[in-house]
């Protein structure tokens, strides 16, 4: 059995059993690859009554490399409008690049975008979003971020 299936059974079992951080919910995991979460931000936040989907697409290498987290914008979904968010889904976060760790799992992810979103002052997407939506890879793991900015 190879490490990603062991860790990550091991994962949903405990959200299974536990339940996703608040305001989160798993909605779909079919397989060990591809994760859907719902999240909403707690509390005062210009989100307020908003809900968003992450979808997770966990790599071979799990948990020594990241998972692929987009927001989903099909469906009746769409990204939230924010500094780190592009309108493709897309997020620009140190934790799902460079500072990726193994002691990480979905649920620490989860919390991390709940933060990144609660902590945002306007709704504004980045500088860049339209030259990076189209010029974009289809996996945000193939983009060489610039993490510079934490004040969104």
């Amino acid at each position: 059995m190879r490490l990603a299936t062991k860790r990550l059974a091991k994962e949903l079992t405990e959200l299974r059993a536990s339940g996703a951080p608040a305001g989160c919910a798993l909605l779909q995991a079919d397989d060990l690859q591809t994760w859907l979460f719902s999240i909403s931000v707690l509390g005062e936040s210009v989100y307020a009554g908003e809900t968003f989907a992450l979808r997770f697409r966990f790599p071979d290498a799990y948990p020594m490399e990241s998972p692929e987290c987009v927001f989903v914008t099909d469906g009746g979904w769409k990204a939230p409008v924010h500094g780190h968010v592009y309108s493709n889904g897309h997020i620009c976060a140190s934790i799902l690049g460079n500072e990726w760790s193994p002691v990480l799992h979905a649920s620490s992810v989860l919390l991390t975008i709940q933060s990144m979103l609660a902590s945002a002052k306007k709704k504004e997407l980045p500088p860049d979003n339209d030259r990076y939506v189209k010029r974009a890879p289809l996996s945000p793991k193939d983009t060489r971020w610039a993490y510079h900015d934490d004040n969104v």
